[in-house]
């Protein structure tokens, strides 16, 4: 009978289902994988180590897992010595997953939107780390959502698109807004790439770990300061094509003078593109140009 197991984390049970084996799983439990919330399930057994070695775990570490789906990762993270708080949106999949590991010490299940929480509620007070194969098409809100405000995750390690984790990770000169609000609260890496054969289905990208280590201080601390940083950033990369004194000059309420003072005040040539700025030239820029926003 399907999810009747003496031990959840026997290290058979560790071993991902191949693509053969995962469709009849899903068959048996008259599940089929939904195109509207991405759900493309891990079945690469070096894919997973890479995962849970990128987490860095160690016995206690409080982790929250978004879309566990069929408990793969989860099972891991537990035996690794986790406690995990799963939050899973498929209330079919939040069933299955409730018998799996039905009485598995260290493990909740929360049936939920992770739009809709921040893992500091989860975990109280404690240092918090996300480790998930998130469903793709919510990368952006939920890195929006993680890192922003008071007490971010302490570590942060997702699967996602290839494209998505290379632009999140770039450096001065292929920066983008996505980049320079992640990189203002988190130092961000590339950890490994993962084919699109190493998921049932498939995608039709391929994908790679991301990593993100808060900052012990971000370069713009959560304040009256945070707000002007995302306008500034945002006006820039509005305009990316265009020299930045351009593109701030023409999305910014202030006048063009006042823009090449703040670009002379921070050392930032005004015919540089948007994109090679680092996160410390916008903060300065935000705090010459605040006075005026």
């Amino acid at each position: 009978m399907a999810g009747v197991v003496s031990d959840p984390l026997a290290p058979e049970r560790l071993v991902p289902p191949t693509p053969g084996q995962l469709r009849r799983l899903m068959g048996a439990e008259r599940l089929r994988p939904r195109k509207s919330l991405s759900q493309n399930f891990l079945t690469d057994p070096e894919a997973l180590d890479a995962i849970v070695d990128a987490a860095e775990l160690v016995a206690g570490d409080r982790v929250v897992e978004v879309g566990p789906g069929l408990g793969v990762l989860t099972r891991r993270l537990l035996a690794a010595g986790a406690s995990v708080m799963a939050v899973e949106l498929d209330p079919r999949l939040a069933e299955y997953l409730r018998r799996e590991l039905y009485g598995v010490e260290g493990f909740e299940l929360i049936e939920a939107d992770a739009l809709s929480l921040h893992p500091r509620e989860l975990f109280p007070g404690e240092p918090i780390k996300v480790v998930a194969n998130i469903p793709y098409h919510i990368t952006s809100p939920l890195l929006h959502a993680f890192l922003e405000g008071d007490r971010p995750p302490d570590l942060t390690v997702l699967l996602v698109q290839l494209e998505v984790a290379e632009r999140v990770a770039a450096p001065p000169g292929k920066m983008s807004y996505l980049s320079v609000f992640a990189q203002n609260v988190a130092s961000v890496e590339v950890v490994a790439r993962v084919p699109a054969g190493a998921f049932e289905p498939a995608p039709a990208v391929d994908s790679a770990i991301l990593r993100l280590r808060r900052r012990p201080e971000p370069v713009v601390p959560v304040g009256d300061g945070r707000e002007p940083f995302y306008r500034v950033v945002q006006a820039g990369f509005r305009q990316r094509r265009k020299q930045v004194h351009n593109g701030l000059g023409r999305e910014l309420p202030v006048e063009r003078e006042v823009v090449e003072a703040a670009l002379a005040a921070c050392v930032v040539d005004g015919e540089r593109r948007p994109q090679t700025l680092s996160v410390q030239e916008w903060a300065c820029l935000t705090d010459q140009l605040n006075p005026e926003l």
